[in-house]
């Protein structure tokens, strides 16, 4: 190989990793570099993005992660499925409720300081979980978790929505953000197999800690200081309330099996929820700094970008809780085979959240999310419909389509929802898009623990199971209406490049044609 081999390497990994940087006045708009060495600032780009992703593949690991030691941490705390049940929902709750105002925190005071704020919280709360000696303790830690994950995953978002150029380069920042989700995906499933099978499941909380801790340490150095010192005052009292009312709707949900839908307590919860949404939409009407400008959700794409991926986070959040359970507890599969039994779903959704980029521009966003929407709807049919067999074979087609269509409808419904928000704004973007993958986790958590109820535990019976994938698949179903009839198919004229606009393209038009229209 001659001398000038690794240099060129080098300068085309440069050019490659260029839109991604933190901060476009940083590098990505920068003047070229002076002669002399020049593999630090591509390495120095590369290690930024790694780290972003890294910070993404934390999050979404613990997730997964837990999900497998849930069977695990019941026996051992001797608790029953419904109190189990909120170590899941407890996360969803905080981080659901928070993460707007995580976003806005990060847009406001700078999204590094942000990040490494929810960083360090996570991990010294994902440490006391570790260490809990009673279910209560444990909801409580997960409950923290969920704060500094609410303020973790809008920053590490709008990091990359921030730096890169609408178009293509986004695109495909945004295909390898959902890959990484899941990798993690994968390897919360295997990973959390191989510490409850050989270790125990207090591991699966102390491996976030040296990840976030970590991650911490190397964000000053390699994240750009993006502070702009504004002063403003916070809505603390919408965030409360939107808190609050995503609480006592998933309380509501949660209880309604238990005491009846009629009782006066799951009334009450449901009856709570509504105030305090409406109080929220009071508030944000009149504060001069609000959490939410509701003028944003006028844009019918955002809305339904929003709400598909809501149902996207019920049928995701559902499917993990039903399938673990019923392949250790009726199937007598052991934790790390569960995880080994379910990694193929992971491995397909990076393979489509990896290529998502070039699939949107040739059949535009709203035709990807039908398609995507779709094959997740067949991949849970497919699996409801297996859990009368114990040959494995049957269940890897639905695995396959479930990892494949959750992974892109995703990405498809981020792109969507993100594109054409100021820059000012993108924390707040991803924080209600992330915001509405949560809370369709909390409450698809919910009715999926009332379906299935103590029927997967009490012998062998795959019925409540079988209809929870059934239910789920229809929320599938739902999604893909929402993307057909909310987000939009108008052509304009295509990105030429990366980031390269026609002569007398607006960027606003520029990213309507990357979205909806396929490219000639």
């Amino acid at each position: 190989m001659s001398q000038g081999a690794p240099h060129a390497a080098r300068s085309a990994l440069g050019r490659r990793l260029a839109p991604w940087s933190p901060v476009r006045s940083s590098w990505a708009d920068a003047d070229p570099a002076p002669e002399g060495p020049r593999s630090s600032i591509p390495r120095h780009r590369a290690a930024t993005l790694v780290l972003i992703l890294t910070v993404a593949f934390m999050v979404v690991l613990d997730f997964s992660i837990v999900n497998v030691a849930l069977a695990s941490i019941e026996r051992e705390l001797h608790a029953g499925t419904a109190a189990a049940q909120w170590v899941i929902t407890a996360y969803a709750i905080t981080f659901g409720g928070l993460l707007v105002l995580g976003g806005r925190i990060g847009d406001l005071f700078g999204r590094r300081r942000t990040l490494v704020l929810g960083l360090v919280l996570f991990s010294l709360a994902s440490l006391s979980g570790g260490l809990a000696t009673s279910i209560g303790v444990l909801i409580a830690a997960r409950a923290v978790q969920g704060i500094g994950a609410a303020l973790v995953a809008p920053a590490a978002l709008s990091l990359i929505t921030t730096s890169t150029p609408v178009g293509v380069a986004r695109n495909r920042a945004l295909g390898y953000y959902g890959a990484t989700a899941s990798i993690g995906f994968v390897a919360g499933l295997v990973f959390g197999g191989v510490l409850v099978q050989y270790f125990d499941w207090r591991g699966v909380f102390w491996v976030n800690v040296p990840i976030g801790l970590i991650a911490a340490a190397l964000s000053p150095i390699l994240v750009a200081d993006d502070s702009r010192g504004v002063r403003t005052s916070l809505d603390l009292a919408g965030a409360l309330l939107v808190t609050g009312a995503i609480a006592a709707l998933v309380y509501g949900v949660t209880e309604g099996p238990e005491l009846g839908w009629t009782s006066a307590t799951t009334l009450g919860a449901l009856a709570l929820a509504l105030v305090l949404g409406a109080g929220f939409v009071h508030v944000e009407q009149r504060h001069p700094a609000p959490l939410v400008r509701l003028g944003m959700l006028r844009r019918r794409r955002l809305r339904s970008a929003n709400v598909a991926m809501a149902f996207l986070g019920a049928w995701s959040a559902g499917e993990l809780l039903t399938v673990p359970l019923f392949f250790q507890l009726v199937l007598h599969y052991s934790a790390l085979t569960t995880g080994l039994a379910m990694a193929p779903q992971g491995v397909a959704g990076f393979l489509g959240a990896s290529r998502g980029a070039s699939i949107i521009r040739r059949v535009g966003v709203r035709s990807l999310m039908i398609a995507s929407t779709g094959a997740a709807a067949v991949g849970l049919f497919l699996l409801g419909a297996s859990f009368v067999s114990h040959s494995y074979a049957l269940y890897l087609p639905g695995f396959v389509l479930v990892g494949f269509g959750t992974a892109v409808s995703a990405f498809g419904a981020t792109v969507a929802a993100t594109h054409g928000v100021e820059d000012g704004e993108q924390g707040l973007a991803g924080g209600l898009i992330s915001m509405s993958r949560q809370v369709g986790a909390a409450v698809g958590v919910a009715l999926t623990a009332a379906i299935i109820g103590t029927g997967a535990g009490s012998g062998g019976s795959a019925g409540p199971d079988r209809a929870s994938l059934f239910v789920l698949a229809s929320f599938s179903v739902l999604a893909a209406v929402m993307a057909a009839r909310g987000i939009g198919a108008r052509v304009a004229p295509p990105v030429r490049a990366e980031g390269e606009l026609h002569e007398g393209t607006s960027p606003a038009r520029a990213g309507a044609s990357a979205l909806c229209a396929p490219s000639p």
